[in-house]
């Protein structure tokens, strides 16, 4: 729904420019920037994804080792378990489910807070690219730039410019390292 809104609102908006403006429509210049290749492309987006790699590899590997110990229990108590006494069975039944239940916590947990992290870090780099898309803008003297549509012609793809600007911008400031 959201998106259809945003859509629409584009829409009106170019359609908008476009009667009013039909005499300058030479100097109306449209560009688009394609913030998915931003996330995947420029420094400051490779850079938190580092960051944020360094900060939950160890707790990944404890997920995962956890993960290999309970598949071994189980496994273990599978074959053990039609020669292993009711109560002793049981108990051991039980014990698995718990420490289960414990690993979907802590796996929940896990993602909840690499999703929370990665959303804080992509923020900031998205935050740092629009800075650098009006500064382009402002530059070549855009009138629009847009971030989202269903099709654009290459020829208004200003992508690598702001790529480029923002790499620059990362090697010139401390702050971005």
């Amino acid at each position: 729904m959201n998106a259809f809104i945003r859509q629409g609102a584009v829409g009106v908006l170019l359609a908008a420019a476009a009667c009013a403006a039909p005499a300058q429509a030479d100097d109306f210049r449209v560009g688009f920037v394609n913030t998915d290749r931003i996330f995947r492309e420029a420094t400051a987006a490779k850079a938190a994804q580092s960051k944020l790699e360094g900060e939950f590899s160890k707790r990944e590997k404890d997920l995962l080792d956890l993960g290999n110990s309970l598949k071994a229990a189980s496994d273990k108590f599978e074959k053990e378990a039609p020669t292993l006494p009711d109560a002793q069975r049981t108990s051991r039944q039980r014990n698995l489910i718990e420490q289960d239940r414990d690993f979907q916590r802590k796996r929940r947990e896990f993602q909840e807070d690499l999703n929370s992290r990665k959303n804080e870090e992509l923020q900031q780099v998205l935050e740092r690219a629009n800075r650098v898309v009006k500064q382009v803008a402002e530059t070549e003297k855009y009138d629009v730039i847009l971030q989202e549509a269903v099709y654009i012609n290459p020829k208004y793809d200003i992508t690598d410019r702001v790529i480029k600007a923002l790499n620059s911008a990362a090697t010139t400031t401390p702050a971005a390292k």
